[in-house]
């Protein structure tokens, strides 16, 4: 799976000349966390979040009158405040590679750029419902985190066993587990009751960490 595929445009942004009450303010109309920056030609220039706006505001305990404050900030704009360091991405990255510049970057979004042309903007709640997918977890069915030997196969047997009762997996993910030796695989199973589910697969596995039914979510 690529960010181009799962990255949200067209974008929303803010432009350098926008007082910071004004970007806060869309923001809660959007009901988003973050802006991209552009200039007056559309160019990428910065990112600005919630909490630099927020923080550009006086603190509560200021002895400043209501116009004061509203009249200094009316002049402090996005640009004071905007973060112009920004890390980016492409549409061609895979979104685990997205995820990990973000996890190890500290941030909660990516603009998404094609030369120096932003054409999207990947966010860590774009990551969440990828999460949410691959582990099926709007889907009703058995719910297994199992730990199993780490060799080649194993996820194989699994799927044959799980097969062999009409089970359907909708949802899908693997973990490190205890030891280097082992791995936590999360199944989510359609079309199977748990007890049957239960029986097939201690066989195959080091042991059941956890195992419950689930109704969709949606």
């Amino acid at each position: 799976m690529l960010v181009g595929e799962r990255m949200s445009h067209p974008v929303l942004t803010v432009t350098v000349d926008v007082p910071v009450q004004d970007a806060l303010a869309s923001m809660k109309k959007d009901r988003v966390s973050q802006y991209p920056v552009v200039d007056k030609n559309g160019k990428l220039v910065g990112i600005v979040t919630d909490n630099d706006l927020i923080n550009a505001s006086p603190s509560e305990a200021t002895t400043l009158s209501v116009w004061e404050i509203s009249y200094l900030l009316s002049k402090i704009t996005v640009e004071r405040v905007m973060t112009s360091k920004v890390v980016t991405t492409t549409a061609d990255t895979t979104v685990e590679k997205a995820a990990s510049i973000m996890a190890d970057a500290h941030i909660s979004s990516l603009p998404v750029m094609q030369g120096d042309r932003m054409v999207g903007i990947i966010t860590e709640s774009d990551l969440f419902r990828i999460l949410l997918e691959m582990l099926g977890a709007r889907v009703p069915g058995v719910r297994l985190t199992a730990e199993v030997v780490d060799k080649p196969g194993k996820l194989f047997e699994l799927a044959g066993a799980i097969h062999s009762l009409g089970g359907n997996i909708v949802g899908m993910g693997a973990i490190q587990g205890e030891s280097t030796s082992t791995r936590l695989l999360i199944l989510k199973v359609a079309d199977v009751k748990l007890e049957t589910l239960k029986q097939a697969v201690l066989p195959l596995v080091e042991k059941i960490i956890d195992l419950r039914e689930e109704k969709s979510t949606l």
